[in-house]
């Protein structure tokens, strides 16, 4: 693993699941230019997270929030706004956020912080975005403090799909920062067809021209789901059958490789006609090539989370959830989306866009609004699955089978 993926914009974004290749987020193409008067409306919308809080013991102005790069909107002309989200945060309550995108890969953070939170000492981190199995184990080793839901109320906009993932079924300890979908995307000018099930990935007509990811769980996952199991409580042998129909497919050679989100080019020069892909990435492509097609299946997709924690024994703990009570307000969570492109987890953050781009009189940010991949339906997502949280003896099984089938 350990593959270098390149944006859409040419900056590069490093992930790992368990030392295979996450996704890389890509910004979406084409952004409008900024739109002056978009702090005052923003400050406008009246939320509950404007009090200054205190955490650690005392008042406090600040907090570290340890995040991925490009997974905020950055205000100015890369943006729809003129201030960004940390700026509408500071002015609504008096705190900064010291912003840090050090998170190239889940693996690699972990190996920074894991030995001062094994001895009990602080990172330096109030918050932190880590995907849902990384996430599960800082649950499991007791590396998170719990959320004192009483400051963050906005929690109850939480979209439903994601109120009960297994590794936290209270949301006790997290909260989505941002959610994707994985599935097929293929051009049907190449494909010669529309395509209906995950399973179409194994027609032999397209053999070589197809590519899957090289995140296993969304790889196992998505193949699971077209053999008629649900990786929300399959068992590891489940998990080994869908790696052997891989392995098969991988021999006779249907399979061209297994990527990042490097698939993108691939897609868009016809190299490959179909692949295992993420939503986000998706809605970047088609910037450039609008024939695209991002399947939801018959038998469902998979869906994931980058969810907001705070590590134990956080400094500024109050400050932390008063951000993420910020950011779940509705209006704010849209102001976040409109750059990032990815699921938005907040109910609400749909009208908040339609009425900013009537607002703004911006066509292109009204669009957004509209974008399934972006918001999808409740009908959408009551065909997602999250993927059951592994136990760790699991976790090394599934994921030593796993890269040996795509030669990591």
């Amino acid at each position: 693993m350990g593959d270098e993926r390149t944006k859409l914009t040419g900056m590069p974004r490093l992930s790992q699941m368990e030392g295979v290749d996450r996704r890389q987020f890509l910004k979406y193409m084409g952004i409008a230019a900024a739109a002056v008067g978009a702090g005052p409306l923003l400050a406008a919308c009246g939320d509950d997270s404007t009090a200054t809080t205190g955490g650690g013991g005392g008042l406090t102005t600040e907090f570290t929030f340890a995040n991925w790069p490009y997974y905020i909107d950055p205000g100015g002309v890369d943006s729809f706004f003129e201030t960004s989200t940390l700026d509408d945060f500071k002015a609504a309550t008096g705190i900064s956020v010291n912003y840090i995108e050090e998170i190239n890969d889940n693996v690699e953070w972990f190996g920074k912080v894991q030995g001062q939170l094994a001895a009990g000492q602080v990172i330096g981190r109030d918050l932190a975005a880590l995907t849902d199995w990384m996430a599960d184990r800082f649950i499991r080793l007791g590396w998170v403090e719990k959320i004192d839901k009483s400051l963050v109320p906005n929690s109850a906009n939480l979209v439903d799909a994601l109120k009960s993932p297994s590794f936290d079924p209270t949301r006790d300890y997290t909260l989505p920062w941002q959610s994707g979908l994985t599935s097929i995307a293929y051009d049907p000018n190449n494909t010669g067809r529309e395509l209906t099930s995950i399973n179409d990935i194994f027609d032999p007509a397209f053999s070589g021209r197809v590519t899957m990811l090289s995140e296993a769980n969304d790889t196992i996952g998505l193949v699971m789901l077209g053999m008629g199991l649900d990786p929300a409580s399959a068992t590891l042998a489940d998990s080994q059958a869908a790696n052997d129909k891989i392995r098969q497919y991988v021999a006779n050679g249907q399979i061209r490789r297994f990527t990042g989100n490097d698939y993108g080019e691939d897609l868009l020069n016809g190299n490959v006609w179909v692949a295992f892909a993420w939503s986000g990435d998706v809605i970047q492509l088609q910037a450039d090539n609008p024939d695209l097609r991002f399947l939801v299946p018959s038998e469902g997709l998979m869906l994931w989370s980058d969810n907001m924690l705070i590590p134990k024994g956080a400094a500024n703990k109050a400050a932390a959830e008063t951000f993420m009570n910020y950011v779940y307000d509705p209006q704010h969570a849209a102001k976040i989306e409109s750059y990032v492109n990815y699921i938005c987890p907040v109910k609400g953050a749909q009208e908040a866009m339609r009425q900013m781009g009537e607002d703004l009189g911006d066509e292109d940010l009204a669009a957004l609004a509209e974008d399934p991949l972006i918001f999808p339906t409740e009908a959408d997502l009551a065909q997602t699955h999250i993927f059951r949280a592994l136990p760790p003896d699991e976790r090394e099984q599934f994921d030593a089978m796993f890269s040996e089938t795509i030669g990591a």
